[in-house]
C-alpha cells in the first residue's frame, strides 16, 4: 500500500488522514473535495477553517452542527447582523470554540462577503475564479507532493486578495486547506476510490 492510503474494512482504499474513525471517514467519502458552489457553504468552510487554526478539523468537524445553531446556519447576511449581545452568546456556547477573536472575525468575514456578492454577484463566482489551471496542479497527487506544499501560489494569491479585501484569518494555508474541501482542487491522493468519482465531477461541473 502506498503511503498515505488506508484500506478500510469495506475494502475500499481511501487517504489515509481519516484514520478510519467513522466520522472522518463519512466526511472523506461524501464531503471532502466534492466541488461546492453554494455561496452559503463555502462562507460556512471558510469561518470554519479559520477556526481550526491551531487544531485539528476533526476537532471542529464533531462541533459543526454546534456553529451552524450558533452562527444561523452560515448565512452570512444574518450572522452580518450579529453584535457584542452575539458575540457575548457565542462566548458562553461550550459547543464551539470560544475564542473572541475568531469570533468578531467570522461576524466580520460575514459583513466582507456581502461586498463580494454584491461586486461579483456570488462567492462562488469570485472563489472558482481562483481555481488554477492544470499547468498549475502537480503531474501526480501522491502524499509526497501534498505533504510538501501545505500552501500554493494560488491559495498565496487568494489569501491575499482576500486580506486586501478586509477578511481575517485567512492565511494561504487555511485558504489551501478550503481549496481543497470545497473541490477548487481534486488532493484525494492516486490510489483512493474517491479520486475519479471527484475528478469526473470537476470535469462536468457548469463553473460558476
Amino acid at each position: 500500500m502506498a503511503k498515505g492510503l488506508l484500506e478500510g474494512d469495506d475494502g475500499r482504499v481511501r487517504c489515509a488522514w481519516h484514520g478510519n474513525l467513522d466520522d472522518y471517514r463519512r466526511y472523506h467519502d461524501e464531503e471532502w473535495g466534492q466541488p461546492v458552489t453554494s455561496d452559503q457553504r463555502l462562507f460556512e468552510k471558510i469561518c470554519l477553517e479559520g477556526f481550526q487554526s491551531g487544531l485539528s478539523w476533526l476537532t471542529i468537524l464533531r462541533k459543526r452542527e454546534s456553529f451552524r445553531a450558533a452562527f444561523a446556519g452560515f448565512d452570512f447576511d444574518k450572522v452580518a447582523l450579529f453584535g457584542d449581545d452575539d458575540i457575548a452568546r457565542c462566548l458562553a456556547d461550550t459547543g464551539i470554540v470560544r475564542h473572541r477573536g475568531k469570533i468578531v472575525s467570522t461576524i466580520n468575514n460575514a459583513v466582507r462577503a456581502q461586498a463580494l456578492r454584491e461586486e461579483f454577484g456570488t462567492l462562488a463566482r469570485y472563489f472558482w475564479g481562483f481555481e488554477p489551471t492544470p499547468e498549475e496542479r502537480p503531474a501526480r497527487v501522491d502524499w509526497e507532493t501534498i505533504a510538501a506544499n501545505p500552501t500554493t501560489p494560488t491559495s498565496v494569491r487568494l489569501s491575499k486578495d482576500l486580506k486586501k479585501r478586509g477578511w481575517t484569518f485567512v492565511g494561504p494555508t487555511t485558504v489551501y486547506a478550503f481549496m481543497q474541501a470545497m473541490g477548487l482542487v481534486n488532493d484525494h491522493v492516486e490510489g483512493c476510490f474517491c479520486r475519479e468519482e471527484v475528478e469526473d465531477k470537476r470535469k462536468r461541473l457548469a463553473r460558476p
